[in-house]
């Protein structure tokens, strides 16, 4: 109605205009210039700008991923689908006075299933489902980004009235691009007026009609980016936090990914679980598919236990190279892998899984640990050995070979980091210290104290288990793995004998 009236005034203005004698043709001429450039930018047809298009999801149980395919993530698929909830039953949320949601933010690191997430909502109601990346709003054109907005917000409505729904879905994905704190483009602000046009949307004040609510669901892995007046409740009301999965979850997702392939009998994936701590659902995922085509590429018609522990290592350090080392350079990574092998069994007995001398990416040789349980806070001792496991390849070559190489460097590296946490939390001589205004001199002298008494330590445990360490060098340098448990054993055949 308002569009139609100011049409009306401008046109009785043009008329008035010429019946007195104004030209106003080259003014027309600019109007419509700029009036086809903004519209050639947005609907991406100039150069340098991207088409504008949103996928429409499908709602009503017809997607074909539902909350049940997701493993793990309990607690963030319980907050979701409890807000989705109030989409599917408005009556009642209303009878209870509940407001309802604007936006919910998924949080977590990459690869952890909000976009999954995002999927299952379609699929869990019948609302319009609209999909867009941050990345499709800003553009080099000002104005383009806010028009966008405005645009996906108008699509979603008019999808929810074109299937009766009262109401709409919009996923964007990226949302850290099109929601970053104001102010910190200073060259233009394009960013800041498309997240301004976003905010009012959300805040519904440019619908005339609610006829049709409109939930947001955003998702990110940088939270610390976003714009605190996006954050606020009333916008998006709940940030679900997507994390890394645990044990149980991490076996949860396994077994989903491996429920229609066919498996040995060899197959455990609980051990796979304890061997990938740290590890995403799309890391997971990846394992699965890379022992698949591994045991394709072998011919044969199941997955054995051995294509899965190749995958472990391929998904976590990349395909095995072509490169050769010498027999030297082979015999000295062989010690130094054995070394940090022997102090990380000695430390945490049976937390060696695999120990290996096969290139991988940067990687000579490497030691894959399994942890008992999943760890998230950790005493001085736990910080200690795992200092002391990262100095037990440079000690080892001290030991065998009478000196030390390069592929320590990031060993000493990691090891240092170690200190410098147990200097920051309190846990060594200086006592609780403050990060900002601890003297350099004394953060290097506390770290270089906790680094030396870790190597006098490891020099102590390897010096005890040289004959140990020279057989699983040997070994190593021969066939370039060895298992944990050959390593187990070996120590516990020492242990008796000296007992």
């Amino acid at each position: 109605m308002i569009r139609e009236i100011l049409a009306g005034v401008m046109v009785a203005a043009i008329v008035f205009a010429s019946l007195n004698g104004l030209n106003l043709w080259p003014l027309l001429v600019v109007a419509a210039g700029f009036v086809a450039v903004r519209y050639l930018a947005v609907e991406g047809r100039m150069p340098g700008s991207r088409r504008f298009e949103v996928v429409q999801g499908q709602g009503g149980g017809s997607a074909s991923i539902t909350f049940d395919d997701i493993g793990g993530q309990e607690m963030a698929k319980r907050e979701l689908i409890e807000a989705l909830d109030f989409v599917r039953q408005p009556e009642r949320a209303r009878r209870l006075g509940i407001r309802p949601l604007k936006g919910i933010l998924l949080a977590g690191p990459p690869g952890t299933g909000k976009t999954m997430m995002a999927r299952a909502a379609a699929g869990y109601t019948d609302a319009a489902f609209l999909v867009a990346s941050g990345s499709q709003f800003v553009e080099m054109y000002a104005g383009v980004g806010a028009q966008r907005v405005r645009e996906l917000f108008r699509r979603a409505r008019q999808l929810a009235r074109q299937r009766k729904s009262r109401t709409a879905i919009i996923f964007i994905d990226e949302l850290e691009v099109l929601g970053g704190q104001r102010g910190r483009h200073s060259s233009h602000l394009e960013y800041d007026q498309t997240l301004n046009q976003l905010l009012v949307e959300m805040d519904g004040m440019n619908s005339r009609v609610e006829d049709v609510q409109v939930l947001v669901i955003g998702a990110t892995n940088r939270v610390d980016l976003l714009d605190s007046a996006l954050m606020r409740p009333g916008r998006f009301d709940r940030v679900v936090r997507v994390d890394l999965p645990d044990r149980e979850a991490r076996l949860q997702i396994l077994r989903i990914h491996a429920r229609n392939r066919p498996l040995a009998e060899d197959v455990d994936l609980e051990a796979i679980a304890r061997e990938t701590f740290g590890f995403s659902g799309a890391h997971l995922e990846a394992v699965v598919n890379e022992a698949a085509i591994a045991a394709l590429r072998a011919g044969r018609d199941r997955i054995e236990a051995a294509d899965l522990r190749e995958a472990v290592d391929k998904v976590m350090l990349g395909e095995r190279l072509d490169r050769r080392p010498t027999p030297e350079e082979m015999h000295r990574v062989a010690v130094h892998e054995a070394g940090h092998a022997l102090v990380a069994e000695m430390l945490r007995p049976g937390s060696v899984a695999q120990v290996t001398v096969t290139s991988r990416g940067q990687a000579l040789g490497y030691v894959r640990q399994a942890e008992a349980d999943d760890r998230y806070l950790y005493t001085a001792r736990q910080l200690e050995d795992q200092i002391a496991v990262a100095l037990g390849g440079a000690v080892a070559e001290d030991l065998e070979l009478g000196g030390r190489s390069t592929g320590a460097t990031n060993d000493f590296e990691k090891a240092a980091d170690l200190a410098r946490r147990m200097v920051y939390a309190g846990m060594s001589p200086l006592g609780v210290v403050s990060r900002e205004h601890l003297p350099a001199r004394l953060l290097h002298e506390a770290v270089a104290a906790i680094l030396s008494a870790q190597e006098s330590r490891v020099r102590e445990l390897l010096g005890r288990q040289r004959e140990v360490l020279a057989r699983a060098a040997a070994v190593l340098a021969d066939v370039e793995r060895l298992s944990g448990d050959e390593l187990r054993a070996w120590l516990r055949g020492e242990l008796a004998e000296s007992a």
